[in-house]
């Protein structure tokens, strides 16, 4: 199966890829934050009319879509486009991400980072690779050497969750901070070593199915702020290399 994921993917990322720079037809969702294109939209059919061909008995929860037949024990549940401000302002920093579950949990997961080329995958019990390499997670163990990222929901402006308040205080107690525009892409460079660590509120199951999965099968960890567990529909997410997860959990608390 992760091998029809990784398939189905990079279809849907060569049509983002055609996309890219193009004229937009751009909506608006919640508010004019929150956009979605025709290429989100191409990308999303691409992805369900595979899986229907594929697996005509499986469920989806696509972004885009919503929920289709959920009554099978297997859910893809799919991100035609993480990243779609970006991709609409032209900033190369987007992906695919789709992750499939049984039963609640997670089997397979991959995000697919269009403009880099590089496909994120993890099976459960199987660890993380990126483009067939393994990957794992940062060693480093003091959050004032981290560098981490993060990102902001569509309702900033409303300050939802203190997250002004917590991006300022883990900026000070951080080496750096970054906001790339993509959660799934967040998840994986925390996989990869690159970050640290990643909180976010808000986020959606689509945005975090894959990337978790992927994150946890390179040795991380990822929970609630208080440092519960969690599954996809949770609306509070911490994801470090485990090492500086208390000392990003007390921090985060304080607010």
């Amino acid at each position: 199966m992760l091998n029809k994921i990784i398939e189905i993917a990079k279809e849907a990322g060569q049509v983002v890829r055609e996309g890219f720079g193009k004229t937009l037809d751009i909506e608006f969702k919640t508010n004019e934050s929150n956009l979605v294109t025709q290429i989100d939209k191409a990308s999303e059919k691409r992805i369900i009319d595979y899986v229907k061909k594929e697996f005509p008995s499986h469920g989806i929860l696509a972004e885009e879509s919503g929920e289709l037949k959920n009554t099978s024990e297997y859910l893809w549940v799919i991100d035609p486009l993480d990243g779609t401000t970006n991709f609409a302002h032209g900033l190369p920093i987007f992906s695919v991400s789709i992750g499939v579950q049984k039963n609640g949990i997670t089997l397979a997961g991959v995000v697919y980072d269009v403009m880099r080329d590089i496909v994120y995958s993890a099976e459960t019990g199987s660890g993380a690779y990126a483009n067939n390499k393994r990957i794992n997670i940062s060693l480093n163990d003091k959050l004032q050497r981290a560098l981490l990222v993060t990102g902001f929901p569509y309702n900033i402006a409303e300050n939802p969750e203190n997250a002004f308040e917590r991006f300022i205080a883990l900026t000070k107690a951080s080496r750096g901070m970054r906001r790339l525009g993509s959660a799934a892409i967040d998840f994986c460079y925390v996989a990869n070593g690159v970050f640290d660590g990643f909180w976010e509120v808000y986020l959606h199951p689509w945005d975090i199915c894959a990337g978790k999965l992927i994150l946890e099968e390179a040795g991380g960890i990822v929970t609630g702020f208080k440092g519960e567990a969690i599954d996809i529909f949770s609306n509070k997410i911490l994801a470090t290399n485990k090492n500086v997860h208390d000392q990003m959990v007390e921090v985060i608390n304080k607010f």
